[in-house]
């Protein structure tokens, strides 16, 4: 059995904080777990059934033998229907957290969206001040400029 691990990424960015590393580890014992108990469960079931289904036996089981084999093959299914949910338990995880670390890069690039217009805005804000500053001092040199005045003595 392989026992490496799920692959249960960080999705991207800047990597996961320690508590959202410790709940993924915790969900990744978990399912290792959840995959041992079923395989082992399907496997000792199997084990029995084999087991009672000797051929060397009489032709005729008693009811408690076939009540027994039966039990033992829903317990299997059972086991086997509890990996298909695993599978598709993990199947969701890894959508939902692709979409998770998909919204979080958004809402990061959001954020230095934001960042970016207010800077913007103040470096726009700045440049008109100092447009209208320069602009007075402008009005101010032309309207008492020896030019100016000549040409309007001159009319």
């Amino acid at each position: 059995m392989n026992k490496g691990g799920i692959g249960l990424g960080s999705g991207g960015g800047g990597g996961p904080t320690a508590a959202a590393a410790a709940a993924a580890a915790q969900k990744q014992k978990t399912l290792l777990q959840r995959v041992d108990a079923d395989i082992g469960n399907i496997v000792d079931n199997f084990s029995f059934l084999v087991n009672v289904a000797r051929v060397n036996d009489p032709p005729v089981r008693n009811s408690q033998e076939a009540f027994m084999m039966e039990m033992r093959a829903a317990r299997m299914v059972q086991a086997a229907d509890s990996l298909l949910k695993l599978v598709s338990e993990l199947k969701q995880t890894a959508i939902f957290s692709g979409f998770a670390s998909l919204n979080d890069h958004v809402e990061q690039r959001i954020e230095e969206f934001n960042q970016q217009a207010e800077k913007t805005e103040s470096t726009v804000a700045r440049i008109g001040e100092e447009a209208a500053a320069s602009l007075k001092e402008l009005e101010s040199h032309y309207y008492s400029s020896a030019q100016r005045t000549e040409s309007h003595d001159n009319q």
